[in-house]
């Protein structure tokens, strides 16, 4: 009897974890800032800087951006992850995080680079 109320508490604790999770991360999801609007003359910067994407323009950046990896399914995830939150990515298949600052200051919990 003992074994089975033990049982019964873990899982009731792991779901309560899952579903802290999923809260969590629908809440990260819709936490997107709104585009920033550009000027005329700032044609050769679309994409680059931060909030001048569109959301369905991020898988073909985020395919260019990782093209070099060996770690192709990482990179793509968390760039994706990252450009639906700052609606930019660097150009180029690494570094230049400089135009897109939000890109560059997400961290891990660790406090690593979020974003590739």
């Amino acid at each position: 009897m003992m074994a089975m109320a033990r049982t019964l508490r873990i899982v009731l604790s792991l779901v309560m974890l899952h579903f802290l999770i999923v809260e969590n991360h629908a809440t990260t999801i819709t936490e997107a800032p709104a585009p920033q609007p550009q000027g005329s003359n700032n044609h050769t910067m679309n994409g680059i800087t931060e909030g001048s994407l569109q959301p369905q323009e991020c898988g073909p950046r985020c395919s260019t951006r990782c093209s070099n990896t060996q770690y192709k399914k990482p990179c793509l995830f968390f760039c994706q992850k990252c450009c639906a939150k700052c609606l930019c990515v660097p150009p180029g298949t690494y570094g230049n995080k400089q135009f897109c600052p939000c890109y560059n200051n997400w961290k891990t919990k660790r406090g690593g680079p979020k974003c590739p």
